[in-house]
This record gives C-alpha cells, sequence and structure tokens, in this order.
C-alpha cells in the first residue's frame, strides 16, 4: 500500500509567511509543523507508537507513517517488530532498521487543530529565541539604539527592532528618566540564555559604553590611530579617560576633544553632563599617576612595587584639588591606573619621613647597641631594618664615611648576634605555643611569622591548611608575606591530605 498524501500547498505558504514575519528559516517553520501533525497522529493511534510525519519540501504534501524497529529479542512492541517478522516484509533488513508502515490522512477536530498550533507556535518562538541568541551573542561590547516598550519598577524593556533588550535601574545614570517611545542609545554587556529565552542585557553607567562614544565621535580612534588605554567613571558626575598615539604627529588628547571642544561635548551630551578628564596615557606608573590626577599639581610621588601603592605629595593648597569632592578625583584617578594612591602634603610627607627616620634609627640603637650617631649614619645611607647590615658585603659598610672595615666588621657581628638571639627567642616562643615542626618546615615561613600563627591557635597542618589566604595574611599582617606566598603555604600544609587520599586509593587498588 502507498503511503497516504494530503495535498496542501498553502502549508508551504503558511510556512514562507511565518519565516517572514519572524525572520527564521523556513525550514524550522515546517519542522515545527510536522511536530505538531506528528503529535495529533500519535493522539489518535496512540501515544506509545513511534508516529512521523514528513511535508513534502516541492508540493506540501504530508505524510503520516508507523515507525517499528527490527529487534531480537522484542522489548517493546509497539515501537519494535521481531526480526524474522520484519523479514517477511523487507527480506534485507538487520537489526536495528525500520519498517514504515503508512497511515491514513488525520481528519483535523478542533482540540486535534488547537494542539497543534501551540505547538507550532511555540517552536516558531523557540527558533526565534535561537536566532535572536545567535543575532546577539557576538555584538556583546556594541552600543545599540532602541525604543522605550515597557517601564516596570524603574527598569526599561528596550525594542530593538529584531529583539527585545533589558535596561535595569541601576545601568541607568542618576536622575535619568524615560517615557514609553523614547529614543534609548546603551551598550550590550551581556547575552544570555535563560528559561525564558535569550536575554539582552544593556547599559548606560559601563566605561566601555564611554569608550565606545568616543570611537564613534574620534575617528582617529575607530582607524586605531588613537587608542583608549583606561576609563574611569562616576556615571552621571565624572570620568577620566586614558588615550595614547600610536602616531607621533597626532595629539590624542587634542583628538579627543576636537575643535572647540566639539567632540568630547558630543559624549558629554549624551551622558547628561558627565565631566570628562582626558589624559595622556604613560607607561611608567608614576607619570601615568601625575597625569591621572589632573588638574591637581604633583610635587612628588614615591612608588612601594610590593604593595602596589604609590605616595603622591602635593603641596598644602593642592590638597583638596588632588582629594577632589567626597574624594572623587583620586579615586577615579585610582580605578583608571590600577594604583592605590595616597594623597600627602608636603608637611605631611616631611612629618612622615621624619618620623620614619626616628624609628629606623632607633631599630639600629637598640639592636644593634650603637650611638645616635651610627644609627643616623646607617639610615641616611639607606639600610632599613637589621638583615640589611649583617647581610651586605663588609665593603659597602666600611665605603660609609666614618666607617673603617673594623667599624663595618664590628656592627655585622652585632646585627647577625642580635638576629640569632630573635630567631632563638621566636622559636622558643612558638614551641611553647605548640606549633608544630610541620609547619615551621613550610617553605617562606620564619620563626616570627610562626609564632604570630601559635598565638592565633593555628599549630598543626590541618590548622593551615583549613586557612583561606585572606585569613593567612591577616594574621601575618604587618610582615613580609605576599598573597603568593600564603597560597604556597596553604597547598603545602594540604598536601598530606592528598597523600593520604592516595595512599588509600592504592591499598584499596591492591586489597
Amino acid at each position: 500500500m502507498d503511503t497516504v498524501t494530503i495535498p496542501r500547498i498553502e502549508l508551504l505558504q503558511v510556512a514562507d509567511a511565518v519565516a517572514r514575519e519572524k525572520g527564521i528559516e523556513r525550514e524550522q517553520v515546517l519542522e515545527a509543523m510536522e511536530l505538531a501533525i506528528q503529535k495529533a497522529g500519535r493522539s489518535k493511534y496512540g501515544h506509545e507508537h513511534d508516529i512521523r510525519a514528513v511535508i513534502d519540501r516541492s508540493n506540501g504534501s504530508v505524510k503520516l507513517s508507523r515507525y517499528r524497529q527490527a529487534a531480537d529479542p522484542v522489548e517493546n512492541e509497539a515501537t519494535q517488530i521481531p526480526l524474522a517478522e520484519a523479514r517477511k516484509l523487507d527480506p534485507a533488513i538487520e537489526v536495528g532498521g525500520f519498517i514504515v508502515d503508512p497511515l491514513p490522512p488525520i481528519d483535523f477536530g478542533r482540540i486535534a487543530a488547537q494542539t497543534a498550533k501551540q505547538v507550532i507556535v511555540q517552536k516558531v518562538r523557540e527558533a526565534e529565541r535561537d536566532r535572536q541568541f545567535e543575532e546577539y551573542k557576538d555584538r556583546v561590547g556594541e552600543i545599540v539604539n532602541g525604543l522605550v516598550k515597557r517601564l516596570e519598577f524603574g527598569n526599561i524593556t528596550v525594542d530593538l527592532g529584531r529583539a527585545e533588550a533589558f535596561l535595569r535601574r541601576d545601568e541607568m545614570l542618576p536622575r535619568e528618566n524615560f517615557r514609553r517611545g523614547d529614543r534609548v542609545r546603551a551598550y550590550i554587556f551581556d547575552v544570555r540564555r535563560e528559561q525564558r529565552g535569550p536575554q539582552i542585557f544593556l547599559s548606560r553607567t559601563h566605561p566601555q559604553f564611554m569608550a565606545k562614544l568616543f570611537a564613534q565621535e574620534v575617528p582617529e580612534i575607530y582607524d586605531n590611530i588613537i587608542e583608549i588605554k583606561a576609563v574611569a567613571r562616576d556615571p552621571g558626575s565624572r570620568a577620566k579617560i586614558a588615550v595614547i598615539s600610536n602616531d607621533s604627529g597626532i595629539d590624542p588628547v587634542g583628538a579627543c576633544v576636537g575643535m572647540r571642544g566639539s567632540r568630547v561635548q558630543a559624549v558629554v551630551s549624551e551622558l547628561q553632563g558627565e565631566k570628562i578628564d582626558i589624559i595622556p596615557w604613560s607607561q611608567d606608573p608614576a607619570t601615568f599617576v601625575v597625569n591621572a590626577l589632573a588638574p591637581a599639581e604633583v610635587a612628588k610621588v614615591v612608588l612601594d612595587e610590593d604593595a602596589h601603592r604609590i605616595d603622591v605629595v602635593v603641596p598644602d593648597d593642592q590638597l583638596s584639588l588632588a582629594i577632589g569632592r567626597r574624594g572623587q578625583n583620586v579615586r577615579l584617578a585610582s580605578m583608571l591606573t590600577g594604583w592605590n594612591i595616597d594623597i600627602l602634603t608636603e608637611r605631611e610627607e616631611s612629618d612622615r619621613r621624619q618620623e620614619e627616620f626616628r624609628t629606623r634609627s632607633q631599630l639600629f640603637i637598640d639592636a644593634l647597641d650603637v650611638e645616635d650617631v651610627v644609627a643616623h649614619l646607617l639610615v641616611t645611607e639607606g639600610f632599613t631594618k637589621v638583615e640589611d647590615v649583617a647581610m651586605v658585603p663588609i665593603e659597602e659598610l666600611s665605603a660609609i664615611e666614618g666607617f673603617d672595615e673594623g667599624v663595618a666588621e664590628e656592627l655585622q657581628n652585632r646585627a647577625k648576634t642580635y638576629l640569632e638571639e630573635q630567631e632563638a627567642r621566636f622559636t622558643a616562643r612558638r614551641r611553647e605555643l605548640g606549633v608544630t615542626d610541620e609547619v615551621a618546615a613550610i617553605p617562606g615561613m620564619n620563626s616570627a611569622m610562626l609564632a604570630k600563627l601559635g598565638e592565633g591557635g593555628v599549630k598543626t597542618l590541618d590548622d593551615l591548611g583549613d586557612l583561606a589566604s585572606d585569613e593567612l595574611l591577616e594574621m601575618l599582617k604587618g610582615m613580609p608575606f605576599t598573597e603568593e606566598q600564603a597560597n604556597a603555604a596553604i597547598m603545602a600544609a594540604r598536601q598530606h591530605w592528598f597523600d593520604k587520599e592516595d595512599a588509600a586509593a592504592e591499598a584499596a587498588k591492591t586489597s
């Protein structure tokens, strides 16, 4: 018997119309229709059967068939047929092959038609969502224009034409209000699949929104002649943008400002009057920080690369300008440069230097049992701790004005004796607190650190292994111990856990 066909050229016309309207592939619409007819067929003949529908792509006819798989033995009689019986119908069939039985056409009732319609609508909607996700997932980082479609609790749904996007209240500028039908320009910062479909998230506060606006206004940025290296924003209030020119003949700041400020003013207008400082970027951190603190003048900078901190010294009358209203200027400069910035007046810096000089001098007076003149000489020459005196080549010490080789040797011996006594004292304290030798063997820790751990209740490898790196750093605050060292110490303390697990696994294999 031939497969029953239903001539339905209008099916293809409907599929074409839906595909055009929704902007999806015709094939996806036809597949949704096949699924709907298939569902109606299973409702009529039984859901346990493997009923499949195929729409002829050339004439729109529908073929409905039941599929049974050749099996030996049969586990499901509704979807399988014994191999011997299948070979009576098709001598060449093997296990896994299908016997296809044509079915008569379906006379769609009202409920079946409604069910089919729901399936088609659902599948078309899914296809539309997939199309939206595929279209916008690679557009993260772009600026888009849309119309305000809905407002809910301050959040906005934006119609982008071929999709809808979401602009949350906290991604809008302060005091910014939109009404239905308003045009809005925003930055796509995320596109992700969610249960309700793909979600496109917009922002007007993102630092890169400003960077992209400048790229639209400044052709040199679009052409990569000028590069935006960093952006820091206090949305709706003030921002700083660092730029560099790849062409020595073009001034990056001037190009971004434009003739009579036309280019920067266009960006300022879009951002509701947000003040923008355009700053020349520099590879040298000190120069970059000085530029970033504009318009304040800087007298001196002192870098601490280990702490990633910069002390900036400004004239007394420039302090409020450097800090800015509510700390805004220094906060934005810190965000822009990535450095922690401390602002000091010249007087404060002088007082700090004097205090450091006095503290270090007192350290050498107490540790080395020397007069203040000798201690002052050591500090003036750049010695900051007793270890420096103990480890430096003797020639460097004897080269200090007023020192000879005999004085240098005596100072170095006293420094070594002091460190040995200190080591013995801390070791005794560590043992008294019960910190084990296994913990003491962890690389990167000295006896002073171990005593500090004991005072904090960390005495065994398990105690140390249970800590997070920030907890360990907090316990050893003020000591020369980095986050990298903290992570290494904790992993070393945990190693015996892994060794035990490996040993147990090995024992389980051999038993």
